[in-house]
Order: C-alpha cells, then structure tokens, then sequence
C-alpha cells in the first residue's frame, strides 16, 4: 500500500496524536462550497470572515401567506346538531321581535284602523257591522302566530340540518369530501 498523502511532517513522540496518525491538534475548518470573493468588486465585508451581514433599514418585508389544503372528511351530526339548535332559535327569536316592531310601526302609521274599516264596509250589512281586522291582527294574536311559527322552525332546521350532516359523510365517504384552501398570514 502506498501512501498518496504526499509528504508530512515530523511528529514530536510526546504528541497523544502521534499514536493515532493524525497531525498537530489545530481547529477544525470545514470547506467552503463557495469562495469569498476578493477585489474590489466585492461586497464590503466580504474579505473578512467575522463581518455580519446587516438588513437594510429602507427595504419593505412582504409579508408571507402560508397555505395549506385541506379536506372536510366527516361532520359531526351531534356538533352540527348543536350548533344549528342555537342558530335557529337565534333566528326564532329574531323573527318574533321583528314581527312585533313590524306590528307596533303598522298600528302607529294607523294602517290597521284604515284597511280594517274598508274590510268593514266591503263585508258588512245593515244588522251587522262586518270583518273586524283589528280584533283579528291584534298584537297578543300575532306573538303567539310567530312565536308557533319559530318553534317549528327550530325542529325543522335542527332537523335538516343534522339530516344534511349524515347525508355529508356518506357522500364524503365514496368522493372524498369538500376541498379548502387555507391562508395564513405572517
């Protein structure tokens, strides 16, 4: 076997590394895949090793947009169930104030008391005085019309709802599901 290191120094006998083989203990300096360039074309410290590199202080950072795709693979009935239990009594209770302002706005414009006296006249005779609108639209009537009218609202929305979440996951089941792209900013 020949030695193709080319020729090496004399070792001291006292060196621990005589005995390994290797030479004078000296720091370790990896190589560099690229050469600092010299001159005076180069950028300013670039001859020396221990320069940092400084941001520039006029330069605008655009900001980052992380994205990720994702899949909706199952829905939960119960979370949906839920979920749409809450909403539709929030859209319960939203239609029974409106229609109660509705109303209120509509007996202060006086327009029950002026459509009621036509339907009066146009359904009464001479013993009787007609259709009373006023009686019939009065205010306890229409709460308990929308109030009746909200609470089968909420079974049916609940109901369809939780319906549409077990009919998501079959279909989720044989196509995969709905696809969303997510983005984040940083």
């Amino acid at each position: 076997m020949t030695d193709t290191r080319g020729p090496q120094p004399p070792q001291s006998p006292q060196s621990p590394q005589t005995q390994a083989g290797a030479g004078p203990q000296q720091p370790y300096h990896p190589p560099q895949a690229y050469s600092v360039p010299q001159g005076p074309g180069a950028p300013r410290g670039a001859g020396d090793p221990g320069a940092q590199r400084k941001p520039r202080t006029g330069a605008r950072m655009a900001p980052r947009t992380r994205k990720a795709r994702l899949r909706v693979a199952k829905a939960d009935p119960w979370s949906v169930m839920k979920v749409s239990f809450l909403l539709s009594i929030a859209l319960g209770v939203c239609t029974i104030v409106a229609s109660v302002v509705l109303w209120m706005v509509m007996d202060a414009m006086g327009i029950f008391s002026s459509v009621g006296g036509t339907i009066s006249e146009a359904t009464g005779s001479n013993e009787s005085n007609g259709f009373d609108l006023q009686t019939f639209l009065s205010l306890p009537r229409v709460l308990i019309f929308t109030t009746v009218i909200s609470v089968i609202d909420v079974v049916l929305m609940t109901a369809l709802a939780t319906l549409g979440a077990f009919i998501y996951n079959l279909s989720a089941g044989f196509v995969g599901g709905v696809e969303l792209t997510l983005a984040e900013d940083e």
